[in-house]
């Protein structure tokens, strides 16, 4: 569904065969209600058991990007029973302020089931966390600290809050301490 973004198409394609599934995408400028129609149509065809659906990022503050994805989501609860199954949203760890502002709009717009925070890496306090979280008053379930597959790890709350308070990544230390003790 992203057909604005240059590139993301092939960007798309590429990470599809990295993580060895099947694609489905058209050419940039496609209407993205479009392509998610007929790729949920192929998938319910062909008894795909989990259809991923990207979309362009998109502000808050341009309407009809919002209503983009309000029509997507329609699309998908006319071909998939019962779905969209997930509605994640993902948010830059290092943008603050805007992504508590994305947060609120999309919450408004969709049913967001849970967060993917990025570039963790980057910002190691992670300081949107709290904040999206309660904004939107869904957890948190993928964090990211890098841009391949095994970057991305399942969300862990209390290592999180050990980074908040100064304390480091509370697993490192662990682990350090049981190298150092072979145990």
């Amino acid at each position: 569904g992203d057909t604005f973004r240059a590139g993301a198409i092939l960007q798309l394609q590429e990470w599809s065969e990295k993580a060895g599934v099947d694609f489905y995408g058209t050419e940039q400028g496609s209407d993205p209600a479009s392509v998610v129609y007929d790729g949920c149509t192929k998938a319910v065809e062909e008894t795909y058991d989990v259809v991923l659906v990207d979309t362009a990022g998109r502000l808050q503050n341009k309407v009809n990007l919002m209503k983009e994805l309000e029509k997507i989501n329609k699309v998908i609860q006319g071909i998939v029973e019962g779905g969209p199954a997930e509605t994640l949203l993902v948010v830059d760890a290092t943008t603050g302020q805007n992504g508590i502002s994305q947060a609120k709009s999309f919450k408004e717009i969709t049913d967001i089931t849970g967060i993917v925070l990025t570039k963790l890496d980057g910002d190691t306090r992670g300081g949107a966390a709290l904040s999206v979280k309660k904004v939107t008053g869904r957890p948190i379930k993928f964090a990211a600290t890098g841009e391949k597959l095994s970057d991305i790890e399942v969300f862990h709350p209390d290592r999180m809050a050990s980074r908040i308070l100064g304390m480091g990544d509370v697993l490192s230390i662990i682990e350090k301490a049981e190298e150092a003790f072979d145990l």
